[in-house]
């Protein structure tokens, strides 16, 4: 009854666009200033798989936010989650700072839509007559993880690093693959119910897109990896034509996501819940 919910609700985090032309933001003094964390380093080194001291210009293309009103992403997605479900076809549309709409079919019926906001997330399931209305908590239980919000979330939907990075906790090292960012301490995220520590790896391609991202709890077998494949340049943004996300501990899932069409204009994004639906209480 839960899976299409499931489903639902997984797809928030595994869609991506990336553009290339963000412009730097500066202080008075003109120092470049990128997510509250100022670089200092020397040049980067001449050996390969050194570690590169001088991060300024790497965080330069990967921190700072895209410029963007709203996408519209058209895909066919695939679930294995231990029970049957089949190829779902999904319409999802960002609209930047506000919300996150989505739409799933399968075999041309509407079995699930859902949306997410700054204050939470919602979805209803057709199949079961069932809908949810929640806060992040219950995206972070389906990830295994407690740091989503929707700031974090629409970082992971547009393709950019959606972790806290700062020059003393990674280190950065460059190979023929392309870049490599790793934690050199565990990183800490807490909340009102629980406190967490990952070992953290993000890949990136000589271009700077984003290849893969994994979260390692270090206390647990918990650990999340979202990849990206397939990299297009449509209308000067930076998108994957493939995702794949693995969610790993007391249950392992999969989805893969076939990115088939992007469109760039505004569309409506209709969501109400029949009066005969039955709430899922989350716990």
């Amino acid at each position: 009854m839960r899976n299409c919910i499931i489903v639902l609700v997984l797809l928030f985090v595994v869609t991506s666009c990336k553009t290339r032309n963000a412009h730097r933001k500066k202080d008075k003094d003109n120092t470049i200033k990128v997510d509250s964390t100022y670089v200092l380093g020397d040049d980067n080194p001449k050996d390969v798989n050194s570690p590169i001291r001088n991060k300024l210009p790497f965080f330069e293309h990967v921190l700072i936010p895209p410029k963007f009103e709203q996408i519209k992403i058209n895909s066919k997605v695939n679930v294995e989650t231990g029970s049957f479900i089949p190829t779902l076809d999904a319409t999802i549309y960002i609209e930047k700072d506000k919300k996150v709409w989505m739409n799933l079919t399968a075999l041309l019926f509407n079995v699930a839509r859902g949306i997410a906001t700054p204050e939470g997330i919602k979805g209803l399931d057709k199949t079961s007559k069932s809908y949810i209305d929640s806060d992040f908590d219950y995206l972070n239980n389906l990830l295994n993880v407690n740091f989503i919000d929707y700031a974090a979330l629409e970082k992971i939907l547009i393709g950019r690093t959606f972790i806290k990075m700062n020059d003393s906790q990674f280190t950065l090292t460059k190979n023929a693959q392309g870049y490599k960012m790793a934690s050199n301490v565990n990183q800490k995220f807490e909340n009102e119910e629980k406190k967490r520590e990952y070992k953290t790896v993000l890949q990136y391609d000589n271009n700077y897109d984003l290849l893969s991202v994994n979260l390692r709890d270090v206390l647990s077998s918990d650990e999340l990896e979202i990849s990206y494949s397939n990299w297009e340049e449509i209308n000067g943004i930076r998108l994957p034509r493939n995702v794949k996300i693995i969610i790993k501990g007391s249950k392992n899932s999969q989805i893969f996501l076939e990115n088939t069409k992007f469109d760039f204009s505004k569309m409506e994004t209709p969501y109400s819940v029949p009066s005969s639906y039955k709430k899922i209480e989350i716990k």
